[in-house]
């Protein structure tokens, strides 16, 4: 009996769970992580070219970002700014603040690929007449992102796991959905191994992708070789 009652506790939490998942969490990661590379090739450009004033703006963003914790930046954001009169919705403070968030860690990864790119091709486009924009969207850009593909793959996979924390700012993504159903059932072992395993699938899902990207690009390297 106990066994039967675990299973339909399994069961039918499965869907309560996944549920939000495709609902909340994937839109939550797809949204953040858009807007988290726009910001990066942003502050990635402005340091790459070495625009004063702009540079030292994108490195003291990125600097405040990766040096402080995320699940402190979602309660600056979200029970902090009320007291000065800035009132978000749970949903957007957490596209807000995952975006600024990822978009410091992707601007380091795209700015080393840059830099990875050899400087004669930076040299040889402007001998032939092509513009700063040119050559960065023709020549440059498309090589780093091609190297910075692998390290963004892994942010967007450790991004999925990070919805999580919205949680804490009460965004009704999948572990919230989780930790309404144990305090329901008093399951909290088998409920929150449940959701782990469904957060598994989902990175293994992008796993997946990130191979066939990574093979695919490969590819057209050998080709373009």
């Amino acid at each position: 009996m106990a066994d039967e009652h675990l299973l339909a506790i399994i069961v039918d939490s499965f869907w309560k769970i996944l549920l939000p998942g495709l609902t909340m969490t994937i839109p939550l990661t797809i949204i953040s992580f858009t807007l988290a590379l726009l910001l990066a090739v942003i502050a990635a450009l402005v340091q790459f070219a070495n625009l004063k004033g702009l540079k030292q703006l994108a490195r003291f963003y990125i600097w405040v970002f990766r040096g402080t914790p995320l699940l402190v930046q979602l309660f600056v954001v979200f029970y902090g700014l009320p007291n000065i009169g800035i009132l978000i919705d749970p949903f957007p403070a957490a596209i807000l603040v995952f975006s600024f968030n990822e978009g410091a860690y992707c601007a380091e990864t795209i700015r080393s690929a840059l830099e990875s790119v050899p400087k004669g091709q930076f040299e040889a486009g402007l001998c032939v007449g092509m513009s700063y924009m040119q050559i960065m969207r023709r020549i440059l850009l498309p090589q780093a992102l091609r190297t910075a593909f692998p390290p963004l793959s892994n942010s967007l996979i450790a991004m999925v796991k990070d919805t999580s924390l919205a949680a804490n700012i009460t965004v009704s993504e999948m572990f919230m959905a989780t930790q309404r159903i144990v305090a329901r059932t008093y399951e909290p072992l088998l409920l929150y191994i449940e959701v782990g395993l469904i957060y598994l699938l989902f990175s293994s899902v992008l796993t997946f992708l990130q191979r066939l990207g990574e093979k695919k690009l490969s590819t057209y390297g050998n080709q373009e070789g």
